[in-house]
């Protein structure tokens, strides 16, 4: 469907994702699939200012282009039956793929995954909390600490069948204060790619052009201004960073 027919057709609601800590509908425009975040819905919070989530999706989408590695589905903004809100194309995932797991301590797989923690469930066992090592979520764990995604959830990770890996969720992203949490810490410290580099630099580019002026729409000039030191800085460390502050790693829930 075209992008004018998507911003101008009518969204019928379909049903709710009541998993959901903000209003979140599933709906459709025509024959597409997509979910509906209704600014209205959004629940206030301490630390990011009121009624800005959607508009932090939208600008994660927007960087996600940047980078070329199409970590976001295709997401804007427009008018619903709820009033403004994101909206953004319904992923089906293959339901039999885990990006993220929980497996018990023991059987952690020698290759092709990477650790992360490892903790008591709620039956005393000692679990660990795992992620493939794989370069589609490497990619998307560089896009994370660029976004500054606060909320980098197991269950924010599609899975699809060829291997592709989306990331959904982004309204807790762009703080001009460090904010990263995460699930995917399995590369600290190991060195960025090349392909990684050049994405990273493929943003800083946009930021001095088209990409700056589209976000300036969407986010304040301090959290633009961040958004580029962030790139910055992990540029010229040219390796995953570490954990810092005090602040918890990792989110809560883990999925």
């Amino acid at each position: 469907m075209p992008t004018s027919e998507l911003m101008a057709a009518e969204l019928t609601l379909t049903g709710r994702i009541t998993t959901a800590s903000n209003a979140t509908f599933l709906g459709s425009i025509g024959d597409v699939v997509v979910v509906y975040k209704p600014i209205a819905g959004e629940s206030p919070l301490w630390d990011f200012p009121e009624g800005t989530l959607a508009q932090r999706e939208v600008a994660a989408y927007m960087v996600s282009e940047a980078f070329g590695w199409g970590v976001v589905p295709h997401t804007w903004l427009r008018d619903g039956p709820l009033g403004e809100g994101m909206v953004q194309l319904w992923q089906e995932q293959d339901p039999t793929q885990d990006a993220v797991n929980l497996v018990a301590a023991e059987q952690v797989p020698e290759t092709g995954w990477k650790q992360v923690l490892q903790g008591q469930d709620e039956n005393g066992r000692i679990v660990a909390l795992v992620h493939e090592d794989t370069p589609a979520l490497r990619r998307m764990a560089v896009f994370d600490v660029v976004v500054n995604n606060a909320d980098r959830k197991g269950d924010h990770i599609l899975a699809m069948s060829d291997g592709h890996r989306h990331g959904v969720d982004h309204g807790l992203t762009f703080h001009r204060d460090h904010k990263l949490r995460t699930v995917l810490w399995g590369w600290l410290g190991e060195d960025l790619t090349s392909e990684e580099l050049d994405g990273i630099d493929r943003v800083s580019e946009g930021l001095k052009g088209g990409l700056v002026r589209d976000l300036a729409e969407l986010l304040s000039a301090e959290e633009i201004a961040a958004l580029s030191g962030r790139c910055d800085r992990l540029r010229l460390a040219g390796r995953f960073p570490a954990p810092s502050g005090e602040m918890s790693a990792v989110p809560w829930p883990l999925f």
